[in-house]
């Protein structure tokens, strides 16, 4: 069978593969019912409509003619993009919690913002060092809001040296 378009094809089966993982890890979880909804309620309906989305993406990408007529063909790999956001996010995630088995202390909400930002940032086309810490403060700000003062969570802002 021809593939018309390689794009929809392939981004229909991403979705049709972690929409039917997401779905099938729900079910180790309490499923319930519409009325009394357990936590595997919402993964298990989420997975599934993401895995009938893809279906249908992948049906639609063998069956129906793309309009450049060249068959929409995957590019190649943009991998300075792919390393950088997945190394700003785990970045993120060691600047929060630290690293203890190396000694890293954590340093906090406020210099992982700004790290995964600046780490980020530099994935794209063009680096404005002034933008992206304009980012970087309009994120802390809103983060420190949302999840320190509404949301109440206990985990650090600041590095420990700082805080004490």
């Amino acid at each position: 069978m021809l593939i018309k378009s390689q794009k929809d094809f392939f981004s229909g089966l991403m979705f049709t593969v972690v929409g039917g993982s997401f779905a099938y890890g729900a079910t180790n979880y309490s499923i319930g019912s519409g009325g009394r909804m357990g936590p595997g309620y919402f993964p298990l309906l989420l997975g599934i409509i993401l895995a009938i989305l893809g279906a249908i993406i992948m049906f639609k990408a063998l069956v129906v003619e793309s309009i450049g007529g060249d068959g929409d063909k995957i590019g190649k790999w943009a991998w300075k993009p792919l390393v950088l956001i997945i190394s700003a996010n785990l970045l993120f995630g060691v600047m929060l919690g630290g690293l203890p088995s190396i000694g890293l202390p954590p340093m906090g909400l406020i210099a992982g913002i700004f790290a995964l930002t600046i780490v980020a940032s530099l994935a794209g086309e063009s680096f404005k060092l002034k933008e992206v810490l304009v980012l970087s403060v309009v994120l802390s700000i809103g983060s420190y809001l949302a999840f320190i003062m509404l949301l109440k969570l206990q985990f650090p802002v600041w590095p420990t040296f700082i805080a004490g």
